[in-house]
């Protein structure tokens, strides 16, 4: 099939974040099939000034100079969207397509993928990444009455005009039905990891992270955190777990690892809190291709999330980076993936309102030998 793949954050494998776009891309090239992917400048590293054209392991990349970052305030953030979805439309008209996928976020992926279905002539398969807009809704960055019931009639066009909605949790496929879309429309294919890619060698990895963290001795436990350092992810709440730890536990370390809106105040209050270079570093972000790396070095491997129902049903790379990596998980949130935790004793359950239990907790696994080896 001729599939013309539309998403824009794209992120490359040798680029920081989720790279679920490339691994599906090159798997269907390497089952035949032809794919081009329409992305912004934000994440492969290509001119910000002229759209460009390029092979990506077989894979045809046009890249639209549209820049974006965590870094942006929500209308920089709104205006890039709307920037990319009408690019996004005038580039998917010069393409032919047997299928249409687009994946968000953001929401506005739809517009391009609506243009396109209806150029081509093709079924859209559209790919639920955040319940949009309830998650920006709930976050206070869609706060007028309009930009709310506008955001909500696109939901509406984009479920509704695609011929299969992928979501990636089972929260996410309860969010799609209740639009009206029926069950057999919706496939729930969760995140996931390339297990060969986390298959590291411990010598590799600790030498890796001893050049990350030279101060970072063999015996001392690493509790990592490695994706977004943006307000929703609140990576920050581990900067309070790491201020209790240095009374109950000195020797364990925490690394955060990412860049993100929040990365310049969470290094402030991991300054104002004491942390900051004694039990907690911030070395800033690595290659998707990297983190196997240093997970093969952490001890315990966490997700974090701002205390928000509709956050919890989120698919979170990190959580499962840190299952394939066969290293304990520690989350401070409820749904799905807590579910998991408990059903297959994968790791623990921390409570966002308790930074300190959350420490003596994290302790407690870290210097447990047999806890941790049945996490795995």
């Amino acid at each position: 099939m001729n599939i013309l793949y539309l998403h824009q954050y794209f992120v490359p494998p040798d680029g920081t974040g989720g790279t679920r776009s490339y691994e599906f891309a090159r798997r269907l090239v390497a089952r035949g099939h032809k794919v081009t992917i329409i992305t912004s400048s934000a994440h492969t590293g290509d001119s910000a000034d002229r759209r460009t054209v390029r092979d990506l392991d077989g894979i045809g990349l046009v890249v639209l100079p549209v820049r974006y970052d965590n870094a942006m305030s929500n209308s920089e953030r709104i205006r890039a969207f709307v920037n990319f979805a009408g690019r996004a439309a005038a580039e998917a008209a010069r393409h032919d397509a047997d299928v249409v996928f687009a994946t968000s976020t953001p929401l506005t992926i739809a517009v391009p993928g609506l243009v396109a279905r209806a150029l081509t002539r093709a079924p859209m398969v559209f790919e639920v990444r955040d319940l949009w807009p309830e998650v920006p809704i709930a976050m206070g960055a869609l706060g007028n009455p309009l930009t709310r019931a506008a955001a909500r009639s696109l939901e509406w066009a984009a479920y509704h005009g695609a011929r299969e909605v992928v979501a990636l949790s089972p929260g996410m496929a309860d969010g799609v039905a209740k639009t009206g879309v029926s069950r057999d429309q919706i496939s729930v294919i969760p995140n996931g990891c390339d297990m060969e890619n986390f298959d590291v060698d411990e010598a590799k990895a600790t030498s890796f992270v001893r050049g990350l963290f030279p101060e970072l001795r063999d015996d001392q436990p690493l509790i990592s955190y490695a994706g977004s350092l943006g307000l929703c992810h609140d990576p920050g709440w581990l900067v309070q777990v790491a201020k209790h730890m240095r009374s109950i536990d000195p020797d364990i370390r925490f690394c955060l690892v990412g860049k993100g809106g929040q990365a310049a105040q969470i290094r402030r209050n991991a300054e104002a809190a004491g942390v900051l270079g004694h039990n907690l570093w911030m070395p800033g972000p690595l290659a998707k291709q990297d983190v196997p790396l240093l997970l093969g070095r952490a001890t315990i491997a966490t997700s974090t999330m701002l205390p928000m129902p509709e956050l919890e049903h989120n698919s979170a790379n990190k959580f499962f980076d840190g299952l394939a990596a066969g290293r304990p998980m520690a989350i401070n949130y409820g749904g799905w993936q807590s579910k998991l935790l408990r059903e297959y004793g994968a790791g623990v359950e921390l409570r966002h309102a308790d930074p300190h239990g959350a420490a003596e907790v994290l302790a407690s696994l870290a210097r447990d030998a047999t806890r941790l080896a049945t996490c795995r």
